[in-house]
């Protein structure tokens, strides 16, 4: 399998003490370094700070497609979602990150690795030696890094503690108060941080653990991180170079694309799938599979089902027919197909549930008073499980999976793949220098095409980087929608505000005339206009950080 954190790790009662500590004091640092098997339990529970984020299983409060444009929550402010009211609601952050807000949380992540840390140089060493330690380490340093992935995206530069910035350079747990007066590094150092975190971490991690460890963070994984970190963060040679790097250690695409995100899909995706969060069938599950299944499941399992997230008209447009024809409303039918539907390129059909797909035995209808029927948004309460788009989100969905009812969902999270390591390298190639690499940028993007078997796009399609740097948004957008990235890309090209402010989401309204379907597209945000201030590209810090640490300055413009 890929790399990737199994929820529980198989744990003992005693062993689930070890691994749902937060620090030191809840248990004696003699029972945590008194076996092998305690200090790994202690180690593992460093990849909490993925699980957090998690978009299988947290698709209530973090499902970051929906704060874009191509996905569209259902809900006005129920389940707990704020998704439409930070798009449509001019006053609804005032002075905080809002349902970004992550600050003091992900910093409690990073005291507890400086803590493990240093406990490894202190008991780890002399117990298990220097080569154990060295991959323990790695482990550690590669979920810190991750961890300051998650600040430096929202808030920009970070105010940087490790396991020995604190007083004389101890451990910087916050336990000091000489330690609680720190500036922030500027957002360039920060993201210098991490890769370097993930450089050293890549250096010591093993290309593969034994069964019993199968899972966890391999030298593939950290490289693949380093690509999307270097992007980021604008260092585009480094992240080119690690993306070669994981093409060498192996990484490569998995022929069908959707099985990619189907757990018994009879296809091996290990080369494919980086990094990943297991999830166990009848232990540890989540409920993606009720949050997001098609409204006529309600009727087939006797449940409710919300529809929580689902794909708006700018994602569907987006695909291309299978061709590699673009799709426009008002010339596919000239153009030879019968419907604007079933031509369209694999992704497509992978990622999105339409008005005539075929799903469990039945067909979708998302036409006015069909059994999926489209309910168009308000803004109040939700649309009681019906898509407002004339869509529904596929991807992830266990087809078949008639359990989901009594055992929930247990679908694993691919929160590394090589097609967005070959993204990130054709990007990087681009940005660095098209002019002398523009072979190397359009033959990853292409790779990514071929997959799918979608024509190559050549030097004629991207005479120049801007044109190129079209070609390769698309791209991204189409290949890892429902994936958490959207919205993060739109802010780190500073695109959001072009993109999100002043606009409206929409959809497609279907009517069945006695068998006679027309479409028309709606506007899908109540007949308001979307909000993206310049602020919003750094995030207001918690008031008490810049209360309590004099010498952390909060952003511009809040």
């Amino acid at each position: 399998m890929a790399a990737g954190v199994i929820i529980v790790l198989s744990l003992s009662a005693c062993d689930k003490e070890v691994l749902d500590l937060n620090s030191t004091t809840e248990i004696s640092d003699q029972a945590i370094w008194s076996t092998e098997m305690a200090a790994e339990m202690y180690i593992t529970a460093s990849y909490k700070t993925f699980t957090d984020v998690s978009q299988v299983a947290n698709s209530r409060g973090q499902f970051y497609d929906s704060y874009s444009d191509i996905m569209k929550s259902t809900s006005w402010d129920m389940y707990g979602h704020q998704y439409n009211r930070t798009l449509l609601e001019a006053n609804i952050q005032t002075g905080s990150a809002g349902p970004f807000e992550c600050w003091l949380d992900v910093y409690a992540r990073i005291r507890r690795a400086n803590v493990l840390l240093n406990d490894i140089d202190r008991y780890g060493v002399d117990k298990f030696g220097d080569d154990w330690c060295n991959i323990r380490r790695a482990e550690v340093r590669f979920c810190r890094a991750f961890s300051y992935y998650r600040l430096i995206r929202v808030y920009g530069g970070v105010v940087i503690r490790t396991e020995n910035s604190g007083i004389n350079g101890g451990v910087d747990d916050g336990s000091n108060p000489e330690d609680i007066h720190r500036a922030r590094a500027t957002e360039a150092e920060s993201w210098d941080f991490v890769i370097k975190e993930l450089q050293w971490a890549a250096t010591y991690l093993p290309d593969a653990w034994p069964p019993e460890w199968e899972g966890r963070a391999t030298k593939k994984a950290a490289y693949g991180l380093i690509s999307r970190m270097a992007v980021f963060g604008k260092q585009w040679e480094t992240a080119a170079a690690a993306a070669e790097k994981v093409k060498e250690l192996g990484g490569d695409l998995a022929s069908d694309y959707a099985k990619v995100f189907q757990v018994d899909g009879g296809q091996d995706n290990s080369k494919e799938i980086l990094f990943l969060l297991y999830f166990l069938k009848n232990t540890i599950t989540h409920y993606f599979d009720r949050y997001n299944r098609p409204y006529g499941d309600e009727a087939v399992y006797a449940l409710d089902v919300y529809a929580e997230h689902v794909p708006a008209a700018e994602l569907a447009d987006l695909y291309e027919f299978s061709d590699g024809t673009p799709f426009n409303w008002t010339t596919y039918a000239a153009n030879g197909h019968a419907d604007p539907y079933t031509d369209r390129e694999p992704r497509f059909h992978a990622t999105i549930l339409y008005n005539g797909a075929s799903w469990e035995n039945r067909t979708i209808q998302t036409y006015v008073g069909g059994s999926d029927g489209f309910i168009a948004f308000t803004k109040t309460g939700s649309t009681d499980g019906h898509t407002c788009t004339g869509y529904y989100l596929r991807k992830y969905l266990q087809e078949g999976y008639t359990d989901f009812p009594v055992q929930h969902s247990y679908q694993y999270d691919a929160v590394l793949r090589y097609a967005e390591v070959l993204l990130n390298k054709a990007e990087a190639y681009a940005q660095w220098d098209y002019a002398q690499y523009r072979g190397e940028a359009l033959e990853a993007l292409n790779e990514v095409r071929r997959r799918v078997r979608l024509p190559d796009k050549t030097a004629a399609d991207a005479p120049d980087k801007d044109a190129f740097m079209t070609l390769l948004r698309k791209e991204r957008c189409v290949e890892l929608a429902g994936e958490g990235f959207r919205y993060w890309d739109l802010r780190r090209w500073k695109l959001a505000a072009n993109v999100i402010d002043g606009r409206m989401a929409h959809g497609v309204r279907i009517t069945n005339n006695a068998g006679t379907l027309s479409y028309e597209t709606v506007n899908c945000d109540a007949g308001t206009s979307r909000i993206f201030p310049e602020r919003f590209y750094y995030f207001s810090l918690p008031t008490s950080e810049t209360v309590n640490n004099k010498l952390c300055d909060n952003n511009p413009l809040w």
